[in-house]
């Protein structure tokens, strides 16, 4: 084995940009931070900035909100998610996707997870029949698409509505479309860890004028709704200004100002992302006891994370492999730990969930490995992180 160390810290992402930064100084020395907070003749930050994602996204409309977790729980209850009602959800996940399920009321269902780290398109044909929910949160986890034109057939011929959760795809495509494109609503994050960094932030675009109608009044407008620069004719408010609750989850112009000199770096960014993906990918192509997903040829992905499959073995063994990586500066997630560590958690830990068992899901967590993989990485550091992945695999006992 080499000698081989890292040093770089895996959650350091690059600096905002001098651009970024000026802007945020020119709206700090107007004051008007508030969304709403407006002079006459003037489009506030957060108004330019959806109007902006919707351009990229090619979509009708979009809304700029605090956080991709209120994103979704804005969109579930705009699409008509009442309490009480099931909704199909991932198995392997983040807790803001369940979270968001039962923060409208919800009950959320829980579907198998395939090797490949995406939702088990069997499984979710059994559950749309056993729990006759009318709704999928689909979460691209870790910027895995699912085949999205076998499960769009499904859904339409089920009847069921589809929110997409793109907090890791933003940017991504399946077969030309870009992942949101697919359903109802999508949710992205603008969260430090995710592709546009505003510390915390989130959007939600559509193409349905009487959704986006009530996710901006949901969103906390008040009677402001009109200075949206992406939103159906004022007639779509008729009802929903009256029917829709106030959640308050505005992004405010400060945070909006960072993030418009960003989006034309994304694209850029995307390409960046996936050579050090790939560089990953390679290091550990020869290792005899570790699998990377496939990634399907429709697939267009944003390789800012990196996963793979390690035998199933026991679990102090994974975890001794997680603590030999970071001893040597390789800081690993591991999804099959009952015990919710970080960010990291499973599905059986969530208890405002009703106890599901997914057998086939906990035989797939109990041996993911997870890794960020910031653009503060070069590409050499990439390789110095996959010889060490690559000779700690090696020391694994099944």
């Amino acid at each position: 084995m080499s000698v081989l160390d890292f040093k770089k810290s895996f959650t350091q992402q690059e600096a905002i940009t001098p651009e970024a930064i000026a802007e945020a100084v020119r709206v700090l020395q107007t004051g008007r931070l508030h969304r709403y907070n407006t002079i006459e003749g003037e489009d506030g930050d957060t108004a330019l900035w959806e109007q902006d994602y919707a351009a990229y996204q090619g979509a009708a409309f979009c809304l700029a909100t605090t956080s991709g977790g209120t994103a979704m729980q804005i969109a579930l209850r705009a699409v008509g998610v009442q309490a009480g009602d099931a909704v199909l959800t991932n198995a392997f996940t983040l807790a803001p996707v369940p979270g968001a399920v039962a923060a409208v009321g919800a009950t959320p269902i829980f579907v198998e997870t395939t090797e490949n780290l995406t939702i088990d398109l069997e499984d979710l044909s059994a559950k749309l029949l056993a729990s006759s929910a009318k709704f999928l949160l689909l979460s691209h986890m870790r910027g895995h698409l699912t085949d999205m034109d076998a499960l769009c057939t499904l859904l339409t011929r089920s009847g069921v509505v589809l929110i997409e959760d793109c907090a890791h795809t933003m940017g991504a495509e399946w077969n030309g479309t870009k992942s949101g494109n697919f359903g109802k609503v999508a949710c992205f994050s603008t969260q430090t860890y995710k592709h546009l960094n505003s510390g915390e932030g989130g959007l939600l675009t559509t193409n349905d004028p009487d959704v986006m109608a009530r996710s901006i009044i949901l969103s906390g407008s008040y009677m402001l709704f009109e200075k949206h620069l992406v939103r159906p004719d004022k007639e779509a408010f008729e009802t929903a200004r009256f029917e829709s609750p106030n959640c308050s989850s505005r992004l405010d112009n400060l945070r909006a100002a960072i993030l418009r000199p960003q989006l034309a770096n994304l694209d850029k960014n995307v390409e960046r992302w996936n050579r050090r993906y790939k560089i990953l990918e390679n290091g550990l192509s020869n290792a005899a006891n570790a699998v990377v997903p496939v990634r399907p040829d429709k697939e267009f992905y944003v390789g800012s994370s990196f996963q793979f499959l390690v035998p199933l073995c026991p679990d102090e063994a994974c975890r001794s492999f997680v603590a030999a990586c970071k001893k040597r500066g390789v800081e690993l997630k591991w999804f099959g730990d009952a015990n919710p560590v970080g960010f990291t958690s499973r599905y059986d830990s969530w208890t405002y969930a009703p106890e599901q068992s997914l057998p086939q899901t906990i035989n797939v967590l109990r041996r993911v490995m997870d890794l960020r993989v910031p653009l503060s990485f070069t590409e050499g550091d990439c390789e110095t992180i996959g010889t060490i992945i690559f000779e700690e695999l090696a020391q694994i006992q099944a």
